[in-house]
């Protein structure tokens, strides 16, 4: 598996579109459309929230129901959510609009919304959007940057990402893109995503591959704890790279499992690192744990605690907090077992041996924890299992952004 440029425009037969709808925004992109010349096959993720967008309704039928899909409409501004059945109305709508301009069926036409909860979508500009987008769908890598800032709301940057492998002796491309920055929380954050690959493979195990690895990488994401009402992960592969369908769980299938991992950790990785206001990406591993389950809680405990996350935006090495977040996290550890380490691109530091302070230099501490990306490692000397966990620190200008999120 290699890095690629681009992101949902990269794989074979994929074309992005975005355009200024003013939804809720002006003078900014803010609708994007992803479109295949070919039908794909379709796998998606969806928010265990029960409250549950329209989108997110309407999306969960064309993956399980569709024979395929083949285009995915998204707005920013609004949600769409908790606006009962004249929202889900203006899903069919959506998708009707798009049927037509892009000349499929209305049920190969996913959507996706974000935004401010409770409005109802203004649909005249919703049509209008779609009928502006539909000519200038483009294949290029620029295309699919267009769509991924389209998307952004309080995102301060676009999120895209690919990479190419190989299957069945054919160049396999994958790419993404995704906005999220706040409402973010493990089992989906208030995240929208958007895989795209030319791989030829079964919806069955596209399927799987996909629930599977969102364990290790979107639901291992935190920004402020909360879960948002339209999180949405969707994967379409339309098979264009002309590898021989993968149906089973081979050495090819192996390689797309590696690379999907690639796409999404990047991007949840990508989300965490500008969760609103923050200044650092905070990583937590959590090493020698008895079991995967014992080591993902534990690390998805310190990443949402809030003191934790002040503490690393004062570059403040208060390594009680960590340990204080791992107690009552409800997974059972010996305290004076653990050691922990500081580290980042200013070095390495261990900060307690087996429960107890070593005499670290707070001078270095705070040098490492200055640092935009900061990882804090608890071995807990149970076993070989492990988990990391993605967050960021909690700010002033988070608390500012979400005071007026509505204005």
């Amino acid at each position: 598996m290699k890095k690629t440029d681009g992101g949902v425009t990269a794989a074979k037969g994929f074309l992005a579109a975005s355009t200024a709808a003013g939804i809720k925004y002006k003078d900014r992109m803010d609708m994007a459309m992803i479109y295949s010349e070919k039908p794909c096959k379709a796998a998606g993720t969806f928010t265990t929230n029960i409250v549950k967008a329209a989108p997110v309704k309407w999306d969960q039928e064309v993956v399980a129901a569709s024979p395929y899909a083949q285009a995915v409409v998204v707005n920013a501004g609004i949600a769409n959510a908790c606006t009962g059945a004249e929202g889900y109305g203006y899903c069919l709508d959506t998708a009707k609009a798009a049927a037509e301009a892009l000349q499929i069926p209305e049920s190969a036409v996913l959507v996706a919304s974000t935004g401010v909860i409770g409005m109802q979508l203004p649909m005249d500009r919703i049509t209008a959007g779609i009928k502006a987008m539909a000519p200038g769908l483009s294949g290029t890598l620029e295309g699919g940057t267009a769509a991924s800032k389209a998307i952004m709301t309080t995102d301060t940057v676009n999120k895209e990402v690919a990479a190419t492998f190989t299957a069945g002796g054919k160049t396999v491309t994958i790419g993404g893109m995704c906005k999220g920055s706040g409402m973010i929380h493990p089992n989906m954050c208030t995240m929208l995503s958007f895989v795209t690959t030319d791989l030829a493979i079964s919806k069955e195990l596209l399927t799987e591959a996909l629930r599977e690895d969102i364990k290790d990488t979107y639901n291992m994401i935190s920004v402020d704890g909360d879960t948002s009402t339209n999180d949405t992960v969707l994967l379409l592969a339309n098979g264009m790279a002309g590898n021989p369908e993968i149906t089973e769980k081979n050495e090819d299938y192996r390689e797309f499992v590696k690379a999907l991992n690639f796409i999404n950790e990047t991007l949840a990785k990508k989300m965490a690192g500008d969760g609103e206001g923050c200044t650092a990406l905070f990583e937590v591993k959590i090493v020698g744990a008895k079991t995967k389950e014992q080591a993902v809680t534990l690390a998805k405990s310190v990443i949402t605690s809030s003191l934790t996350k002040a503490a690393i935006f004062g570059h403040d090495a208060n390594w009680g907090r960590i340990l204080c977040a791992m107690g009552y996290s409800g997974a059972v550890f010996d305290p004076e077992n653990v050691d922990l380490y500081f580290e980042s691109a200013a070095g390495k530091l261990q900060i307690i041996e087996n429960g107890v302070a070593l005499p670290y230099s707070e001078e270095e501490a705070t040098k490492i924890l200055s640092e935009p990306e900061v990882t804090a490692t608890a071995d807990i000397k149970m076993g070989s299992c492990s988990a990391t966990a993605w967050g960021c620190d909690l700010t002033f200008d988070y608390v500012k952004i979400n005071a007026d999120y509505r204005s």
